[in-house]
């Protein structure tokens, strides 16, 4: 049997309703089933998740699935897939995402003419009846670039600011050059150190146009809904990022976009918090104190100043009492 072109790693948890299609799309990339192998992650579902991957699974060459008896993260789940990978190209999707047909054909092309590290795509996000086209956020399409060079300038969104693991395809020595996992035990945000490690560690990437892989936004049990613990953890992922890029050589080239990063997502998890239990929204606060105090004072303090007036009110206690600790 041939090596398969690709390996799909696709975890999931409760995604019985949508799972279908997304596998569904899966047997109509190849004009053959033995181009791409499939890694199901059933995360300790509660519905018939698990089933559906089995039943799917029998249509691939190759296919492996795996069971966590209870549900152990995004991040590990990935993990787990990674150790899986066949042939010379991988890629991530998540449960209730599917792709338009011949996506993966394209992109393996793609990915061989550049002969680069990686490529990364375009995406469309569903909403209800709703579509919107969001671009990935890089000037130049089909040219193999530096991934150093895609992280700058730190007042724009850039391609660390596009961390969607789905949104691309990744060549077998990514895994090989170690830069493929993600942070163990991360249940939300777990894509930020990933993003970061990638772009500052990695040797070529392109943006590259192919069919669409369409992103279900609102989903009931997606954790970007949940108001939980687990969204605590997108405090400890900016921890992992501020240390990835502490120990690069050109770390104060970067920290100011760390810096807004760290801002941005802060304001956004600290009104998302106003709907938590009180303790929850405390410890939430604290954690956003302890992040931000590792950050040099000087590039937070400038970062903070180039905030808009909303996020700055939203954060104010929180940066005094980061500036009164420093």
């Amino acid at each position: 049997m041939r090596t398969p072109l690709v390996t799909v790693i696709l975890p999931a948890k409760d995604a019985g309703e949508y799972i279908g299609t997304t596998l569904e799309t899966l047997t109509r990339q190849f004009d053959d089933s033995g181009s791409v192998k499939l890694v199901a992650i059933d995360d300790g579902s509660r519905d018939d998740t698990g089933a559906l991957m089995q039943k799917y699974a029998q249509r691939f060459a190759h296919a492996a699935v795996l069971r966590n008896p209870t549900a152990r993260g995004l991040a590990t789940a990935r993990n787990q897939g990674l150790r899986h990978v066949e042939g010379d190209a991988f890629c991530f999707l998540d449960g209730d995402d599917w792709m338009q047909p011949r996506r993966l054909d394209v992109l393996v092309s793609r990915l061989r003419e550049f002969d680069c590290d990686f490529v990364r795509t375009d995406h469309i996000t569903v909403r209800g009846g709703r579509r919107a086209l969001v671009r990935a956020p890089h000037p130049w399409r089909d040219r193999v670039t530096s991934p150093r060079d895609a992280i700058l300038p730190e007042n724009e969104s850039t391609m660390v600011d596009y961390p969607y693991a789905w949104a691309g395809l990744f060549h077998r020595r990514v895994i090989d050059n170690g830069l493929a996992a993600f942070p163990e035990g991360l249940f939300t945000a777990e894509d930020r150190p990933w993003i970061w490690r990638l772009h500052l560690q990695a040797e070529s990437f392109a943006v590259v146009d192919a069919p669409a892989l369409l992103y279900r936004r609102g989903v009931a049990t997606s954790l970007t809904q949940a108001r939980d613990r687990r969204q605590l953890d997108f405090a400890r992922a900016m921890d992992e990022v501020i240390a990835i890029v502490e120990r690069d050589a050109e770390a104060d080239r970067f920290l100011p976009k760390v810096a807004r990063t760290a801002l941005a997502l802060s304001s956004h998890h600290l009104v998302r918090a106003r709907r938590m239990r009180p303790r929850l929204r405390a410890e939430m606060r604290e954690a956003i104190r302890t992040m931000l105090s590792r950050l040099p004072a000087h590039e937070l303090a400038v970062a903070s100043r180039r905030l808009d007036g909303p996020r700055r009110r939203v954060l104010a206690r929180i940066l005094r009492q980061v500036e009164r600790a420093a």
